[in-house]
């Protein structure tokens, strides 16, 4: 059973910490089948109350794992795969990254040996098991990858993407989630200035946001459909929705996108 297997998160952050709840609130991992390893492991007491071992050995949570997850600084990726690379077993070990910007061949190379391996990106709700996470991988099984895709889908939702849309995947979902929760603090502001107190004014614009995008994902219906539902002829609806289109709404928020696509593009 899935619930057996072994996994080691190399790398107690926030990330990888969030992780690591998430899989046991989930009950998809026993606790007791999870070891999250950090060099100063008093941060990761937490973790340990829980049932989750703990460890400042890299190479003995990967020996004693079946899944090893990075979740790691770019910047230490290579040391990292240094160090473990001679206990990776590629009959054994699948590997997942939710490093960012790290190419699966800059992984391989490092690691000197083709085995399953994952890029995962998820953004920063996976704290509370709504994250959107997009994944791809090299020389996986289907059995694989319906793995890896059924430990991110109990952490919010997941789709596997081609790995050149990676890049693309952080600005629509890690940055994306940015963009909107600006949107919910704008319209926060927008109520205030029509009565609400700045408190009630968020409640009700955040879970307006979050029923608006349940529509969406659980009726799988185009935008527009659901917008159809509430714009009368000559209604408040429509004049609001016209006032922004006038100032640039959609088309803003389409380059703010484009100009985030295109940093992170000059980053690699």
């Amino acid at each position: 059973m899935f619930s057996n297997k072994t996994i080691a998160i190399i790398g107690g952050g926030n990330l990888g910490v969030s992780i690591a709840e998430g899989l046991v609130k989930s009950e998809l991992i026993k606790a007791q089948n999870i070891t999250v390893t950090r060099r100063k492991i008093e941060l990761l007491e937490p973790l340990k109350k829980i049932g989750i071992n703990t460890l400042t050995d890299n190479r003995i949570a990967v020996a004693q794992s079946e899944i090893v997850i990075l979740a790691i600084k770019p910047k230490q990726i290579k040391d990292v795969l240094a160090e473990i690379k001679n206990d990776i077993d590629p009959a054994k070990h699948i590997i997942i990254s939710v490093v960012t910007g790290v190419t699966i061949k800059e992984m391989l190379g490092v690691i000197g040996k083709d085995l399953a391996i994952f890029r995962a990106m998820p953004n920063t709700a996976i704290a509370i098991q709504e994250s959107m996470t997009c994944i791809s991988s090299f020389s996986a099984t289907k059995d694989q990858q319906e793995m890896v895709l059924s430990i991110f889908n109990k952490l919010g939702k997941a789709l596997i993407i081609e790995e050149e849309l990676m890049e693309a995947s952080t600005v629509l979902g890690a940055c994306g989630i940015a963009f909107a929760l600006r949107f919910i603090r704008a319209a926060s502001q927008g109520g205030i200035e029509i009565g609400f107190d700045a408190q009630s004014a968020q409640i009700i614009s955040a879970q307006t946001a979050k029923g608006a995008a349940a529509l969406l994902i659980e009726r799988g219906h185009h935008p527009e459909r659901e917008i159809d539902k509430v714009t009368t002829p000559q209604g408040c609806t429509i004049a609001g929705l016209n006032e922004l289109e006038h100032y640039g709404f959609s088309s803003s928020l389409i380059k703010g996108i484009i100009t985030s696509f295109k940093k992170i593009a000059k980053m690699h």
